[in-house]
């Protein structure tokens, strides 16, 4: 049996492993960011390096350009390694203009307000 060396554990606790690779980002915001991470800090403050912003709704997604981007790391709830040789989505989802995803957003948002307050509405039929 190998023991590690303890700079081997530090690499591994650590975003270190992770430098120059293509991340998918995930912020407590709900939004998912892509990009090659070049820098961090203690903080899991961290900079991408061609970064965009993927938006998915539905069966159809777009990817926002943000290009040097610095993410505070308190916002960061899920960092993982993209494969770069693998496809990133399903063949069947369509890439559509941000101003089609934007509205999808919206049309998606006020879809499940109406759910919300159609919820509510019926709650007096509740017979606990």
């Amino acid at each position: 049996m190998s023991w590690a060396n303890p700079e081997d554990v530090y690499l591994s606790t650590s975003l270190a492993s992770y430098l120059d690779k293509k991340l998918l980002v995930l912020l407590r915001d709900g939004r998912k960011l892509v990009g090659i991470l070049r820098s961090f800090d203690q903080f899991a403050n961290a900079v991408l390096e061609g970064s965009y912003e993927r938006i998915i709704v539905g069966e159809q997604y777009c990817d926002i350009p943000l290009g040097l981007y610095v993410i505070r790391g308190e916002n960061v709830v899920l960092i993982g390694e993209l494969d770069v040789e693998k496809e990133e989505l399903p063949h069947h989802m369509a890439r559509v203009s941000e101003a089609e995803i934007r509205r999808a957003q919206k049309a998606e948002r006020e879809a499940s307000e109406l759910k919300g307050t159609m919820k509510k509405r019926m709650d007096f039929l509740d017979m606990d």
